[in-house]
């Protein structure tokens, strides 16, 4: 194979929502370029892009897939994206090693939320787009609809090169009003028939034409006063201001295509060899240090894996693209990452489970490897005396949770050894092993990522595991101030244990002063604050203590024992075992024994007055609460307005975003639960969402009550 040199290779990532046929288009584009000599098809389950059990299982696009194609002597490398929102991270991942995205329309069904969430990522990364119209053959299909629609949502930036003469079953013809001509095809699709346009085509074709050659013009000083001049481009030079619109995001081009039937994708695919920006053309990424790190093949070498996985029958294989530099077969790096040595023994171009070996791959292009010691998805290997490192890729927030653990208590460690692996496969599955709720959470974006995790590990890895509802991390705090006193006195023989200590607690916020005296029934008590403490909490909030012993009461060596005592109960919440927050503890008096008093009973003591005061302040369980965002068609919103309500969410707004409706919320964490698989059935799929934490609230009387009431079921058991 050809060592192609950094101005020869191009980088694109093949997007669009579920069903709208990418993987269909993958094999004809593959099939157009004579990479296989026959196309598969996702009934048949013998695509090049899906090729996992999984995939094969269920029938759709579970990870992205890379595959190249060599064209007019330019090397195109594709990364074929999961179209379901619950694998966006697949997307994500493949926009930013890549320079140019191909969004896939389904004819049949317009722009779907899917579709504008990948938009917004390109937008958000400043990456070129190119729709590609597919099914066009259709039933449903309507193309100037959907064009429309198209002009709705992003703009007058959208611009036709080609239009279908009809859509439907009979869809078999189209006018490119680039080259303005005519192409036809029978049947079996491949190669069309060119032709002059039809006499009744001309006038729209024309007019289309000129809106083309404007938007080609408008990036080119040059080129505009040429069109002004003459009122015409030459191809060659509408290419170039088309190329310079794609980088500038100032033009979107659209193209027609029966994927499944092969029409349309063999001028498409002249499209992306002859127009869209190679990897110079693209603005350079940054590293860590927020240098530009540009596609130079003499510069130091430098390596991004951002692609790892286990396949079948070969094991782990590291996806990778260089940054900068040659890599040749045989190169010692430094995995900056993990502060490890790595050999890259042999270096593959793929397509999709296809290895081609080869020697060498230049800055700006795309392969693999396998069997690296210590190497994870993320990770940067530079040669010696370069320190380059990079973190551009910034993945959602988990949008569904599970509780997960084995069938069989003793997988538990080979069960977390699976979920890390799996992490590093796909960043937007995390793992997290939560010390305050004693459970193994798992989150990803949907229940369908969730099962499909759980399909591979009971599957390939033969292990059983259960999914249960997860434990809300619910905080406690005080509303009002308390006091109280605890005596710890034990004797049995010997030196004994003895503490006493008197305490006040208070809600606390931030800034809020001490105040001079406190007044409980008819006593009141003053305070000489000697020393404060201020305890930031791993959990959120904060535990202030203020000392104000006076007269030798307590040991100033035992204010310690007193304070591990207070986050002993601060751990553990007496209301319902929930981490507390938010609270000032002023101590004021105790006693002490000579012989007796140590650090034990200090903190018993400190632990226990803390538990009768905090019950007697009028103790309040909070729970988090989260900022969801709903994008829903407007035939659904009112079903959607109606669900979230009855999930106690409090609605912040609506807003008309692009064709859909925007519906801002504010929603306990408690109601979200399965959330993605309620919105999904409600809108038929065509809905997402996004959630953010916003933070803790009160519980309403009633939730607190049935959550204490299960606490003291529980505790009783135990």
């Amino acid at each position: 194979m050809k060592v192609y040199q950094t101005p020869e290779i191009k980088n694109i990532a093949l997007l669009g929502s579920k069903g709208s046929g990418k993987t269909t288009l993958a094999e004809s584009l593959l099939f157009e370029c004579g990479v296989i000599k026959r196309r598969g098809s996702v009934d048949a389950k013998n695509t090049v892009s899906d090729y996992f059990p999984v995939e094969k299982e269920y029938g759709y696009s579970v990870f992205s897939t890379i595959f190249y194609a060599e064209y007019n002597g330019k090397k195109l490398n594709f990364i074929d994206c999961p179209g379901a929102d619950d694998f966006v991270g697949s997307a994500i991942t493949a926009l930013n090693v890549t320079d140019t995205g191909v969004i896939v329309i389904d004819a049949q069904y317009g722009v779907e939320v899917g579709t504008q969430n990948i938009f917004r990522t390109t937008a958000a990364l400043r990456k070129p787009v190119i729709f590609a119209m597919n099914q066009l053959d259709g039933e449903k299909a309507d193309y100037d609809n959907v064009i429309e629609q198209m002009r709705e949502i992003f703009g007058p930036k959208v611009v036709q090169i080609q239009y279908p003469l009809q859509c439907g079953p009979g869809f078999n013809s189209m006018i490119d009003v680039l080259l303005m001509k005519k192409y036809e095809w029978g049947p079996d699709g491949g190669v069309p028939t060119i032709s002059e346009i039809p006499a009744e085509e001309m006038a729209r074709a024309e007019e289309l034409h000129k809106t083309l050659v404007e938007a080609a013009a408008e990036n080119d000083e040059g080129l505009m006063e040429k069109f002004f001049d003459q009122g015409k481009l030459t191809e060659d030079e509408m290419r170039e201001g088309i190329r310079k619109g794609l980088v500038d995001r100032s033009i979107f081009p659209v193209f027609c295509v029966s994927a499944l039937k092969d029409m349309g994708v063999r001028r498409m695919m002249e499209f992306l060899g002859n127009v869209v920006p190679f990897v110079d053309d693209m603005p350079a990424p940054e590293n860590t240090e927020g240098e530009a790190v540009k596609p130079d093949s003499n510069g130091p070498l430098s390596l991004y894996v951002f692609k790892t996985s286990v396949e079948p029958h070969i094991g782990e294989v590291s996806y990778f693209k260089v940054m900068s530099g040659t890599l040749n077969a045989g190169a010692d790096l430094n995995n900056l990452s993990r502060g490890s040595k790595e050999r890259i023994a042999q270096i593959f171009c793929v397509c999709g489970q296809i290895r081609t070996q080869v020697d060498k791959l230049c800055a700006g292009d795309i392969g693999a490897t396998v069997k690296l010691k210590d190497v994870r998805t993320g990770n940067t290997l530079d040669e010696k005396g370069c320190d380059w490192q990079y973190d551009f890729i910034k993945y959602p927030e988990p949008k569904y949770t599970r509780a997960v653990r084995p069938v069989t208590e003793s997988d538990s460690e080979k069960l977390m050894e699976i979920l890390t692996r799996m992490h590093e496969e796909d960043p937007t599955w995390v793992v997290e092993q939560s010390k305050e709720l004693k459970q193994t959470i798992l989150g990803g974006q949907g229940e369908f990522h969730l099962r499909t995790l759980k399909w591979r590990v009971e599957n390939n890895d033969k292990l059983p595991i259960i999914f249960e509802e997860p434990k809300i991390p619910y905080r406690e705090t005080i509303t009002k101030a308390a006091r109280a006193d605890y005596r710890h006195k034990k004797q049995s023989g010997g030196a004994g244990q003895f503490g006493e200590v008197h305490l006040i607690v208070e809600p606390y916020t931030d800034g809020m002063p001490v105040p001079e005296t406190y007044k409980f029934g008819s006593q009141e008590f003053k305070m000489n604050v000697r020393d404060t403490q201020e305890i930031p909490l791993p959990w959120g909030g904060k535990l202030v203590v203020c000392n104000s012993i006076v007269g030798g009461a307590i040991d100033a060596r035992f204010i310690p024992a007193i304070v591990k005592g207070l986050m002993d109960r601060m751990e553990q919440g007496p209301l319902t075992g929930s981490y507390a927050r938010d609270v000032r503890v002023i101590i004021y008096d105790g006693k002490m024994h000579p012989v007796d008093s140590n650090e034990i009973s200090f903190r018993l003591a400190g632990r226990n007055a803390f538990s009768e005061a905090f019950r007697n302040a009028n103790p309040k369980v909070l729970e988090p609460v989260y900022d969801v965002d709903v994008m829903v068609p407007a035939d659904v919103m009112g079903d959607v307005m109606s669900d979230l309500q009855g999930r106690r969410a409090i609605i912040m707004g609506m807003t008309s975003e692009n064709g859909f409706e925007k519906i801002s919320a504010r929603v306990p964490l408690k109601e979200m639960s399965s959330y993605s698989t309620a919105l999904s059935s409600i809108t038929g799929g065509r809905s997402s969402f996004t959630m953010r934490f916003n933070g803790y609230e009160l519980v309403p009387a009633d939730v607190q009550e049935k959550l204490l009431k299960a606490y003291a079921e529980s505790s009783a058991e135990d």
